[in-house]
């Protein structure tokens, strides 16, 4: 499908500014919104809100369905009349922006405050309230009571990797599965109250954007963490071996990120077993992605015609084989179930025609990343001037560095060329600035400007440097640089453009 003549910014939630060590869906968010309508940006792109597997990385979840409890925020819990003021006070939530995520620091924040909240709700929650989380909870029952029982149990025990459990709970014995739910009862029931409360504020905050003619655009992985419950509870669904254990991953072969490849470590579907269900588990995964986003991205779509086997034991990508997936039968199951899919192919990397064919037959627009275009005459395909109407358009990604760092490591390595000066025509403006025009200006339906880019950050600001394990997920907004100014700016720019 097309989408009409926008642009955006993409801007992680855990990178908004305000929020006890990281942004959340608090005051900051909303605060948000109004800078993108001021600016005239009808998108927001976000990173996948699942609760983090390892690593804090968002695409390594517990959950495909769940989100995260550390997004939650604590101010919109006293107005939600589960916390008082002073109970914020008391407990030191400090809201001031710090330059970084600090995740434990949010952890100790929030845990306390979220319990305590549990506490009230379960003691005199109003009457409202407790009949729209008895609603949510059988609405939801399909993911709802496995994550529940699973995140208590990984907390009971200090390890989500349900295959070292004892075995009668690796093999999911009902017997064994009842034990549970009474011996941790109270631990299941806030785990279904943080989701609650989470799916709350999140729907909340969704309809005061697209009030203010703003779509949230959500992230979809195509794989799940090994350490989640969507594997636990579904086994039969991925290839494991008969303890349990991954008989193989997921990654990528080397490429431009990555010169041994990429092993993520994530187990691969069995794709024969979710044919025989006219692909349910992933109908079902679309039909909860679109109550909570208006647009998709699907991260690594080619792994829809195309995936990168790696043995499980490898000790890198290289040794890998591509296989074959099911191509577009998935999105024709999700189709017949739930009308149009607005859907955005992530398409990067080593691509071959038959995973542009197949987006093609879907309809779905790609991506094209300026960082991509510049590099060889022969290949325009990502350059802002070659860029098809039905595509969405990017500076960069959150796997790229800013696009002024990527600037400034060009000019130090001395690979600024005439390509990329076709887009510094104006010798008095930021380069940065130069680059977001050509992006915005160019043909593509939809242009997406990360916030480090529109702000000129450099490197220090990067979200993520695949394959690097540490230091990722952790940039944060400052409060101020979200200025009227630059609101002012880019609705100039936007409008230049003719996307308002």
């Amino acid at each position: 499908m097309r989408f009409p003549r926008s642009s955006g910014i993409l801007m992680p939630v855990f990178s908004l500014p305000e929020g006890p060590g990281i942004g959340d869906l608090g005051p900051g968010a909303y605060r948000f919104v109004d800078f993108l309508q001021s600016a005239g940006q009808k998108i927001w792109q976000l990173l996948p809100l699942g609760p983090p597997a390892r690593g804090d990385s968002p695409y390594s979840s517990l959950s495909a369905f769940a989100g995260n409890p550390l997004l939650i925020s604590c101010d919109e819990l006293v107005h939600m009349g589960l916390l008082t003021p002073e109970e914020l006070f008391n407990a030191g939530h400090d809201t001031r922006n710090t330059t970084t995520v600090d995740y434990e620091k949010a952890r100790s924040s929030k845990k306390p405050l979220l319990q305590a909240a549990f506490a009230k709700f379960r003691s005199s929650g109003s009457d409202e309230l407790r009949r729209d989380f008895t609603e949510f909870c059988e609405r939801c029952d399909v993911w709802l009571k496995d994550f529940a029982r699973f995140n208590a149990l990984a907390t009971d025990l200090g390890n989500p990797d349900w295959s070292q459990w004892d075995p009668a709970l690796v093999r999911r014995e009902q017997s064994a599965l009842d034990a549970v739910d009474e011996r941790l009862a109270v631990e299941v029931e806030f785990a279904k109250f943080e989701q609650f409360v989470f799916a709350s504020q999140w729907q909340k905050l969704k309809a005061y954007a697209n009030q203010q003619n703003v779509q949230m655009y959500g992230d979809m992985p195509i794989f799940v963490a090994y350490e989640s419950v969507d594997v636990w509870t579904n086994q039969e669904l991925f290839c494991l071996d008969g303890m349990g254990r991954p008989l193989v991953v997921a990654g990528v072969p080397p490429d431009y990120f990555s010169e041994t490849g990429q092993m993520w470590g994530n187990p691969l579907y069995n794709w024969d077993r979710l044919a025989d269900s006219n692909y349910a588990w992933w109908t079902s995964r679309f039909r909860h992605a679109f109550e909570y986003f208006d647009i998709l991205r699907i991260d690594h779509f080619r792994g829809f015609e195309s995936f990168w086997e790696i043995p499980a034991g490898a000790e890198n990508a290289i040794g890998g084989q591509w296989k074959h997936g099911p191509g577009r039968a998935p999105f024709d199951a999700a189709r017949e179930a739930l009308g149009e899919l607005r859907i955005v192919a992530e398409d990067l990397g080593l691509i071959t025609d038959a995973v542009h064919a197949l987006r093609d037959d879907l309809g779905f627009p790609g991506m094209r990343v300026l960082q991509f275009g510049v590099d060889s005459e022969d290949d325009p395909y990502h350059r802002p001037d070659s860029y098809p109407v039905h595509c969405f358009a990017y500076t960069g990604t959150h796997d790229n560095d800013t696009v002024l760092g990527w600037y400034l490591q060009r000019l130090k390595e001395g690979t600024e060329n005439s390509i990329l000066s076709r887009y510094l025509g104006n010798a008095g403006d930021p380069v940065h600035s130069m680059l977001v025009r050509s992006v915005l200006n160019s043909a593509a339906d939809s242009a997406i400007i990360p916030t480090q880019d529109l702000l000129g950050l450099d490197t220090i600001a990067r979200i993520n440097t695949p394959g690097l394990p540490e230091g990722n997920w952790v940039w944060r907004c400052a409060k101020e640089s979200l200025s009227e100014s630059l609101a002012a700016d880019l609705r100039r720019w936007t409008e230049a453009a003719n996307r308002i």
